[in-house]
């Protein structure tokens, strides 16, 4: 394993190049009032495309759901939804990576947070907040925390996660030799397709400055 991380550290900074991706919407107004339409509702979130968490070690997920709330919200920045679950792969389709199968131990609730609202597109600007897990690949163990910026489309439902290098740590590392260390910046990317729980119903999030 250890002669694997060091192969792999050749590549690795390639590979971060190649995942680590944000995305911002058309120019956007700071808002004051978030209305979540409905609201309080419980919802439900599946992967649309693959989960990408790089941490110069790229690893997939072809599988990732999530469970939480979603309500409207007074501030800037405002939660807007509470991620009380989220599970990365699943025992038939595990995330991968070029070190192994890879897994994930999140600890929620994480928050989804609204600070942009651009009305002519729908779109909400913000972040995932409170992002905690433990991710294990063979002998390396390592912890990671922070926050991924990303936008919510009220056409689509579509939470697309697209963090920049630096909004999530690495807090601890073990076995991992110098591939991954507390140096290290992860990133986070995927997009959830997001319903209330139990219909099609694809919730809304509005901003506005009464």
């Amino acid at each position: 394993m250890k002669k694997s991380i060091r192969r792999v550290a050749l590549v690795a900074g390639a590979g971060a190049a190649a995942f680590a991706m944000s995305v911002a919407p058309a120019s956007a107004v700071p808002s004051t009032v978030w209305t979540v339409t409905p609201s309080p509702a419980n919802f439900t979130a599946t992967n649309s495309g693959n989960i990408v968490l790089t941490a110069n070690i790229p690893m997939t997920c072809t599988t990732s759901t999530a469970t939480g709330t979603m309500s409207s919200a007074t501030g800037n920045p405002a939660t807007v939804g509470s991620i009380n679950a989220i599970n990365f792969g699943t025992a038939s389709s595990p995330c991968t990576s070029v070190l192994g199968n890879v897994t994930t131990t999140p600890t929620t609730p994480w928050t989804v947070v609204a600070q942009d609202y651009t009305a002519s597109t729908g779109v909400t600007k913000g972040y995932v907040g409170n992002v905690k897990a433990k991710i294990t690949i063979g002998a390396c163990l390592f912890n990671v925390q922070g926050k991924a910026s990303g936008t919510y489309t009220n056409s689509t439902g579509i939470l697309a996660v697209n963090s920049v290098a630096g909004e999530l740590v690495v807090t601890s590392a073990t076995g991992c030799g110098t591939v991954v260390t507390t140096s290290t910046k992860p990133t986070f990317k995927g997009n959830y397709a997001v319903k209330k729980t139990g219909t099609t119903t694809i919730p809304k999030i509005v901003g506005s400055n009464p």
